[in-house]
């Protein structure tokens, strides 16, 4: 009989023991989960800012743009005046004024290709920026779904997260 006493209460150590190490596992699990979150929301905060500093840059590129745009403009209408013979050409002949229009038509035509390049990365950023929210919703809406059912969340990628 004290051999069985002794066995049951030597079980009923190792059931109690085991819960403990269950709670102490689940801590362990949490705590990871909470890390790993806050590892994204950094990662997160990061490439927002990255795409922050990368708009600004496109938009001062767009603003140096326009202002060359401008003094282009104005350097052709006075060009223009020249070749009709409305203002005074100087010392210019009408081959160099042809000369520097078509130069002046290149250049504005290079900076209109520019222009629409860097309109196209505003373009991609403003869809990342949006891409990067609608994954921090579908985050927030897993993890409510998550804590209510009781289960693990998964990441977009359909990973298990902790």
């Amino acid at each position: 009989r004290k051999q069985a006493t002794g066995y049951s209460t030597s079980s009923s150590d190792e059931e109690f023991e085991s819960k403990p190490s269950l709670t102490h596992k689940a801590k362990r699990a949490l705590r990871k989960r909470r890390k790993l979150e806050k590892e994204t929301k950094q990662l997160i905060k990061q490439e927002e800012l990255k795409r922050l500093h990368k708009a600004q840059a496109v938009q001062r590129q767009l603003e140096e743009l326009e202002e060359r745009q401008r003094a282009l403009e104005i350097f052709g209408v006075e060009l223009e005046r020249e070749l009709r013979g409305e203002a005074d050409s100087g010392t210019k002949d009408e081959n160099q004024m042809l000369h520097e229009w078509f130069e002046l038509v290149m250049e504005k035509n290079k900076l209109m290709r520019y222009e629409s390049e860097l309109l196209i990365i505003a373009q991609e950023l403003e869809l990342e920026d949006h891409q990067s929210r609608l994954e921090q919703q579908l985050r927030e809406k897993m993890a409510i779904d998550g804590e209510s059912k009781g289960t693990v969340c998964c990441s977009p990628q359909g990973q298990t997260l902790p």
